[in-house]
């Protein structure tokens, strides 16, 4: 079985805390660690899951097509490419004090973007124990993924992520 790759952006925060913690559900021979910026993005095909992790940033930064945008590099590249058979799965962090109103918005632009290629995503989360009131990040009473929220609930961040992981298994057939 191929293994999985692990891609996360922003470094140095909340979102890579959490890409570290889900990766160390993993057994470590099955699973690569990267930052964005580090991920050669023409060897994608070479993993059988990517699991893909980000924070809800104002729309301008998910929509500005500059350079130093990495998901948008990221999703422009790999739109180009043949992805059928690739699983994806993603997990965004968000603040549903502050942000109620676009809590884990970025796992709709994950959702949307992944749409647009051949790759097929797992790892839909229920929205139920969550307290906001709008997110573009679900669909039918699920998150696109797995959505935390270290600001205010970093307490439950272990339990989600153990749980989420043991789904992604169930739905990869590991």
């Amino acid at each position: 079985m191929k293994k999985t790759a692990l891609i996360y952006w922003g470094k140095g925060g909340n979102v890579e805390k959490s890409a570290k913690i889900i990766y160390q559900q993993f057994d470590p021979e099955t699973i690569d660690f990267f930052a964005l910026d580090s991920f050669d993005v023409n060897n994608i095909n070479n993993y059988g899951m990517v699991i893909i992790g980000g924070s809800t940033v104002g729309a301008e930064n998910w929509e500005d097509a500059t350079d130093d945008n990495k998901w948008n590099e990221f999703f422009r590249t790999i739109q180009k490419m043949d992805l059928t058979g690739l699983t994806v799965a993603a997990f965004g962090l968000g603040n549903q004090v502050l942000y109620p109103e676009h809590f884990v918005d970025g796992l709709g632009i994950f959702h949307a973007e992944i749409a647009k290629t051949k790759a097929r995503m797992i790892g839909f989360w229920p929205t139920e124990g969550y307290q906001f009131t709008n997110s573009d990040g679900t669909h039918d009473d699920k998150f696109y993924g797995l959505a935390l929220d270290e600001d205010n609930e970093p307490e439950k961040t272990e339990t989600r992520v153990q749980k989420w992981v043991a789904q992604l298994k169930t739905e990869m057939g590991v």
